[in-house]
């Protein structure tokens, strides 16, 4: 400071002024004779400044090659109107600051006493501005404001209005109560008065409460509908200030009277009516300019064409509100004008009866089109009608309606589209019912489209309420041919198989593993083969994996012995015309996925009365070969077994709904973009709930514990086995977290995918045992069970099964870790431990399934390939099922388990998963559990998803948490 009040020094002279900018104004200060001074100037004017935190908030800056102040205007005010300079400092105020400081005493006073009020010259729909507006009994404080507006004019400051309304708009910003009474305000008149302005400022400002209103009474202007011979008027309305009933005014010349002379208009109000009309007048002119009748001028017309009451309903009305002009509606407007035109196409009612049946999804069905709006219906020829006429208003059956141009070119097309494809298909009739409607513009806004809706007639609602409702499908009759009996709920099964039959439709049982896919499949057999004796389609085919063609065999030979059944299958089978003579003789022709792709040609030459795909997820991939080539087999019924008809993606489900009902879910394209894209994106529950809706009546699913299946099976217990690594694995397990994370960031993305699951396959393997990692090159000794926590306590959790007397299955996905716990547990137990993996013969698995489920076998444990062994086997045998490594897809890990929980199971089934503590395995582990209710909804997922993680994320996932570490 010394450089102000050092001995001798002279006292800084401080000159100010009003700066407008674009992001806002500022007051400037600076001190003259001393450009270069901001610095020490900041510090000294606002030493004692505490709203300023002392100076912090004011901004430094150049203007003109000297160096100012920059000083908000709230901050200015309030500093201006009592400056605060360090206590020594005297400086000296030119004229033109100490006007500033005039002006921030009486902008202060305004704020305090709210004596300040919107300004109507410079309001705008973007900007707020305000002016002072002292009391009518403060006459020497507006003298005072006016002339210091005026002086700092001329001196060079001319911002003082400018100033106020900036200070106000930081008030309103800045204090919650302020803001709030302003938004009161908006929230009161209405947000579209406060901001459009309207022509005269006295009745603005009463329409925003600022000003009351001394007249009696309040004008509107009023819509009236026709009656009788008259058509739509306007006129204006007169309403006692206190409220009740509007009084309607004619026009008698230059005078105004009441419609009716029943209610008159009040004596006192008639010298103010007059005025009032006159300035309501002028605004509805200026928001109407084209409406003013020509025989008076000055004077709104009151007579209108439909066309033109439909433009005051839709826009005028809304600019006069916006005016500060009330109107008075017809009681229906609000629900007309957000009334849509819903078009119908209406089932004619034969369509579905036993006189007009239907067949298969492409068959055209015959409709009538059919408009309705609100509760009005119209005809294709009325809609046609009143579309030529260009009407926005039309009054039908007594009901006004509102058409909007768009809306009837959009259904005139789609009517069109329609009409070229010589009608709807029955597949278009059920997308567009389980939909709610088609969007008739496909590629427009969904919000805003319209949509084409469909009511069903009496026949086919009844249809599609038993596909949804399998109790209400007729049960089919007794089949002589089949040995055994059905459950209730397997009868049904075979009953829905039948049903959609009847119809040409496929579809998907999607039991629970385990309550009889294969039974009921069978039962249709001989159902379909009984049935149609005399009238054969030919042969059936069915398709499934390998592991499981002699558990088919069986089967078959156990409940339909009637049954002609031919297996295509090894080295020496029959090819072309042999097999076209064997199928021929056969009412069953058994195959596998592989051979359906070796074999596509031969069986594509066959007519096949049903397409049956056992495990059916094995064509998921829609664009694998041996998918491509199933779906090119001619057949008369398509049906679809599976137990998980999604496993990883929403397409997986497409691709089978493709197989049984092709073209159902339209192209995969169309059925990614509508369907696949907006769920995985956004998890939305109604998206789920309508693709529920969209395929539910071609899928049966039951699950065990329903109710309604009445299984009395034994309960299932599932826990975790909790296992620490060992010292090796963990340095292990870092250094190949420690390579992976290095990598990360400097490969492309396929390259990153492929590190990532290259990285997740290996820690799997080190987890189960570090063998397994160099399995090639080390020889038995490296089998320690000493290396892996999870091996060994594996081999002690089998001695206790073996020593309860029961058995056990172990699921693994590593064939070298399957050879390694067989070899072990021969050992230890001193028993065959047979191995089921996808490299076993056919012959060689029915062996081994059929010696374990032997009650006389010795067998303690089977180890199976989760892939090989993960479907279609009846292992009931063991009550005990181990997941040695983790299988990170609930749905697959289920299937395996069910190969011991299924029909046929008397003990309590114990299912024990083996997680490796402070891994990734317990991490994904508990991700699982999060997820595990979306799964069960829709979709499931897989390891697929861990690539599409950020490296932060992976980072996350992949840590070792080293309190697990076994020392």
């Amino acid at each position: 400071m010394r450089a102000f009040i050092g001995a001798g020094a002279h006292p800084p002279v401080i000159d100010g002024y009003w700066q407008e900018g674009a992001q806002g104004g500022a007051v400037v200060l600076f001190e003259t004779g001393r450009p270069e001074a901001a610095v020490r100037l900041r510090q000294a004017l606002f030493a004692w400044h505490k709203p300023s935190w002392y100076g912090e908030d004011i901004e430094e800056t150049v203007i003109a090659g000297r160096n100012v102040l920059m000083v908000p205007p709230l901050l200015a005010v309030d500093y201006m109107a009592a400056p605060k300079p360090v206590r020594l400092l005297r400086p000296e105020w030119t004229g033109r600051a100490a006007r500033l400081m005039e002006l921030a005493r009486l902008i202060r006073l305004a704020l305090l006493n709210g004596w300040f009020i919107p300004d109507w010259q410079r309001w705008s729909e973007q900007h707020r501005a305000w002016k002072a507006a002292f009391p009518e009994t403060e006459t020497e404080l507006t003298r005072k404001w006016e002339e210091t507006v005026r002086l700092a004019a001329e001196e060079g400051s001319p911002g003082a209005e400018r100033w106020l309304s900036e200070a106000v708009e930081a008030v309103i910003a800045q204090s919650g109560e302020a803001r709030e009474a302003w938004e009161q305000i908006g929230r009161t008149q209405g947000e579209s008065v406060v901001s459009h302005k309207s022509a005269d400022e006295e009745d603005w400002l009463i329409a925003i409460g600022v000003r009351k209103d001394r007249l009696p009474f309040r004008a509107a202007l009023q819509l009236v509908e026709p009656e009788g011979e008259r058509g739509w008027r306007l006129r204006p309305a007169l309403q006692d200030r206190d409220g009740g009933s509007w009084l309607p005014l004619r026009r008698d010349g230059a005078e105004w009277k009441a419609e009716s002379a029943d209610s008159p208009i009040p004596a006192d109000w008639l010298p103010l009516v007059p005025g009032k009309l006159e300035k309501e007048q002028s605004k509805w002119l200026s928001v109407m300019p084209d409406w003013e009748d020509r025989n008076a001028s000055g004077f709104l017309r009151s007579e209108l064409t439909d066309n033109e009451a439909w433009l005051f309903l839709e826009q005028y009305s809304l600019r006069l509100l916006e005016a500060g002009s009330p109107v008075l509606l017809p009681g229906w407007w609000e629900a007309v004008r957000s009334r849509r035109l819903r078009l119908k196409a209406k089932m004619k009612s034969s369509v579905g009866s036993a006189a007009e049946p239907m067949f298969g999804l492409n068959q055209i069905v015959q409709f009538d089109w059919k408009l309705a709006i609100g509760n009005v219906d119209l005809s294709e020829a009325e809609f046609m009608r009143l579309a030529a006429e260009n009407r926005r208003l039309a009054n039908i059956g007594g009901e006004w309606v509102h058409l909007d141009p768009h809306d009837i070119e959009q259904i005139k097309q789609w009517m069109k589209r329609v009409g070229k494809k010589k009608g709807l298909s029955f597949r278009d009739v059920l997308e567009m019912h389980l939909h709610g409607g088609a969007l008739l513009e496909e590629d427009g806004d969904e919000a805003a489209a319209l949509r084409a809706e469909v009511e069903l007639n009496e026949h086919l609602s009844a249809w599609l309420e038993q596909l949804q409702h399998i109790t209400e499908i007729p049960l089919i009759g007794q089949t002589a041919g089949l040995r055994g009996e059905l459950r209730p709920y397997q009868h049904q099964g075979v009953s829905w198989m039948a049903f959609l039959r009847r119809f040409g439709l496929g579809g998907v049982l999607a039991d629970d593993m385990g309550l009889g896919k294969t039974i009921q499949f069978i039962a249709y057999l001989v159902y379909v083969n009984e049935r149609e004796k005399e009238n054969s389609r030919g042969p059936s085919l069915l398709i499934c994996p390998t592991s499981v063609i002699g558990n088919w065999q069986k089967e078959l030979e156990r409940f339909a012995p009637g049954l002609r059944v031919y297996v295509h299958y090894g080295p020496k089978r029959d090819k072309g015309e042999a097999l076209r003579d064997a199928a021929a003789e056969a009412d069953l022709v058994i195959t596998s996925y592989s051979l359906a792709q070796l074999d596509e040609e031969d069986l594509r030459e066959i007519e096949w009365n049903a397409l049956c795909l056992d495990e059916a997820q094995n064509i998921k991939n829609v664009y694998t070969k041996q998918s491509a080539a199933i779906r090119s087999f001619n057949a008369f019924h398509r049906l679809a077994l599976t137990g998980t008809p999604m496993e990883n993606r929403l397409t997986e489900l497409w691709s089978i709904y493709d197989f049984i009902n092709p073209g159902y879910l339209g192209s995969l394209h169309e059925f990614r973009r509508a369907v696949v894209a907006p769920i995985e994106k956004t998890r939305d529950e109604e998206l789920i709930k309508s693709l529920q809706r969209w395929v539910r009546p071609f899928m049966l699913r039951r699950v065990k514990k329903d109710p309604a299946i009445q299984l009395s099976l034994p309960d299932k217990y599932e826990s975790k086995t909790y296992i620490s690594l060992t010292a090796e694995q963990g340095a292990i397990y870092e250094n190949i977290v420690s390579e992976l994370l290095d990598k990360l960031d400097t490969l492309g993305p396929m390259q990153r995918r492929g590190l990532i699951l290259a990285s997740l396959t290996r820690l799997k393997q080190l987890c189960d045992h570090p063998a397994l990692l160099t399995a090639k090159e080390e020889g038995p000794s490296d089998w320690d069970t000493e290396r892996s926590g999870k091996l060994s306590r594996l081999l002690e959790m089998v001695e206790e099964v073996a020593a309860e007397g029961e058995r056990c299955l172990i699921f693994t996905q590593f064939v070298e870790m399957g050879n390694r716990i067989q070899k072990l547990l021969k050992e230890k137990l001193g028993v065959q431990v047979p191995y089921l993996h996808g490299g076993v013969p056919k012959a060689q698995r029915d062996e081994m399934i059929a010696g374990f489920q032997d009650e006389r076998s010795d067998s303690v444990a089977f180890v199976l390939s989760l892939k090989a062994g993960g479907t279609g086997l009846n292992l009931t045998a063991a009550n005990h099922v181990f997941h040695f490594d983790r299988w990170w897809n609930p749905a697959v890990e289920n299937q395996a388990t069910d190969r011991a929980f299924r029909i046929g199971q008397t003990r309590k089934v114990q299912v024990h998963k083996f997680v490796t503590l402070g891994t990734l395995e317990e991490k994904i582990d508990e991700m699982i559990e999060r997820k595990q209710a979306l799964n069960e909804q829709v979709v499931s997922t897989s390891e697929q998803w861990i690539t599409e993680l950020s490296t932060d994320e992976l980072k996350e996932l992949f840590a070792l948490r080293k309190d697990w570490l076994k020392g």
